[in-house]
């Protein structure tokens, strides 16, 4: 089957009578518990360790990954095994898109539910020597959501979200553990001088100087194992944001080597490898592009199956529920050559795009026994998981959200899955650009802060997904209806002004 066009999921009776039972007993899970504790009973004579546990669930989120970066989703220059047999396990999307075009935007739509003319981090902005614009304490996020639901929660890998002891800072918002780069712009190397363990600096010698010793992708993913097994008996939700394949390119010489023959001579990208301080800068050069590249995606793929013979182990694969997914599309940095991969699919454009190959991400969930297998082209963003793991947790939904559960396309009870009504993007780099995708129909402005009188552009993601027709002309009426719908799909934001050039 084509990646664009899936066969429909196995949805066994089996498999929606298992979520569907989970899904009440978590729902009613609360009243039980009050029940208890005022001396009242229930008609059942089951104790609280005859009900199951919540699933566990694991995030896990590449960094820069495209549509076609993965074998299961078409790449032929390398394999990913691991991940293939996530999805040969289990619901592959192909329909699937990231909160936003770049990360930091991306990232606050997955944990606040709402979409980039809501959401409130709309873009990379730094306000610290070491850091990002944070997240407001006031809203209740994904991590605080499902802490109060029991879980214990932890993420590894690179954050974004909020300045080292910021409100935004991840232990300020929702994690019980955190590991990993707080700041974007240092999670740019591979080799730091330094990552965050909860507030505290893990200092790393090893790298001191222009030296290269630890490798920060496998310190990250050597506590995410520790953090499955600290939490083998208890519900636990882990965030798994690892920084690969973002640039810069950088991976260990073994893997390297192990690509370096099948891609030949390459030409170096150089970067800036110099300077007592050079790791707080620009990327470091890279010797084999391509070959590195297929390493550092060879190598988090050695990692998602690390993390599944981990579950394994530990008798936890039945109950827990994987979502592997990446925060925007494919990038054109530090050496990076994404045409030579077809990193994008049949997808047109790559990160800082609003084009489907800058938004469109692979996105795979299983839980064997439970989430069907198959494909699926449920229409589905980053918005959507925070009611999505609600809806499993059995945790109150925040009103006002842009998202939706798509707890039913997961095999979770027999009610209908919701649609979108539409879907709605904005970028505030590069003259700022908007893009609005309603049932099959994709709406693309760029230059909307710099020229908002710019015609709309017009595709039909049915025939044409590639966005290589532009229908504008067409279908006025779906023009007019979408562009009203830009205009409704937005609030300013005093941190994320759409200010004209004219300063209006």
């Amino acid at each position: 089957m084509s990646p664009l066009h899936p066969a429909p999921p196995v949805h066994s009776q089996q498999n929606i009578a298992r979520l569907t039972q989970r899904t009440l007993i978590y729902h009613f899970l609360p009243l039980v518990a009050v029940l208890f504790a005022c001396g009242g009973h229930t008609d059942t004579d089951s104790t609280a360790s005859d009900r199951p546990s919540p699933p566990n669930i694991i995030y896990i989120l590449a960094d820069d990954l495209g549509y076609g970066d993965l074998s299961c989703y078409g790449q032929t220059l390398f394999d990913t095994p691991n991940i293939d047999r996530l999805a040969a396990n289990g619901l592959r999307f192909t329909q699937h898109y990231s909160g936003s075009t770049v990360c930091a935007p991306s990232r606050s739509a997955l944990m606040t539910g709402l979409h980039t003319g809501h959401t409130f981090i709309r873009g990379n902005k730094e306000v610290h020597p070491e850091g990002q614009w944070p997240l407001p304490d006031r809203i209740r996020v994904l991590p605080e959501m499902l802490r109060d639901q029991g879980y214990r929660t932890g993420a590894f890998g690179k954050w974004g979200l909020g300045y080292p002891g910021s409100e935004g800072d991840p232990v300020r918002q929702g994690f019980d553990t955190f590991y990993g780069y707080n700041c974007q712009r240092l999670a740019h190397h591979y080799y730091p001088y330094y990552l965050w363990d909860n507030q505290e600096r893990d200092s790393l010698p090893a790298n001191a100087g222009t030296a290269k010793g630890s490798y920060a992708p496998t310190l990250i993913q050597d506590r995410t194992l520790a953090f499955i097994e600290e939490n083998r008996d208890r519900p636990f939700f882990l965030y798994y944001a690892q920084v690969i394949p973002h640039a810069e390119l950088a991976a260990p010489d073994s893997l390297v080597t192990r690509f370096a023959e099948q891609f030949g001579p390459e030409k170096a990208w150089q970067g800036t490898d110099s300077g007592s301080d050079y790791r707080r800068g620009s990327y470091e050069s890279a010797e084999r592009p391509h070959a590195t590249f297929a390493a550092m995606i060879t190598l988090l793929d050695q990692h998602v199956g690390e993390i599944q013979k981990k579950l394994e182990e530990l008798g936890l694969t039945e109950n827990t529920l994987i979502i592997f997914t990446s925060d925007n599309g494919p990038h054109t940095e530090g050496g990076a050559d994404p045409d030579f991969f077809d990193s994008n699919g049949p997808l047109r454009g790559y990160k800082r795009d609003l084009y489907e190959g800058g938004i469109r991400v692979p996105m795979i969930a299983a839980m064997p026994g439970t989430v069907p297998v198959g494909e699926t082209d449920h229409v589905s963003a980053f918005w959507d998981v925070l009611p999505t793991l609600a809806d499993l947790s059995g945790a109150r939904v925040p009103e006002g959200l842009d998202g939706i559960s798509f707890l039913p396309t997961l095999g979770g009870g027999a009610r209908e899955q919701q649609r979108h009504e539409y879907l709605y993007w904005e970028f505030h780099e590069r003259g700022g650009r908007q893009a609005i995708r309603q049932g099959d129909w994709k709406g693309v402005r760029y230059n909307a802060k710099t020229q908002p009188n710019t015609p709309l552009e017009l595709y039909d993601l049915a025939g044409d997904p590639g966005e290589t027709q532009n229908v504008a002309a067409q279908h006025p009426e779906v023009v007019l209806r979408l562009d009203s719908l830009l205009k409704a799909s937005r609030y300013d934001s005093e941190v994320f002004p759409w200010v004209l050039a004219d300063g209006s």
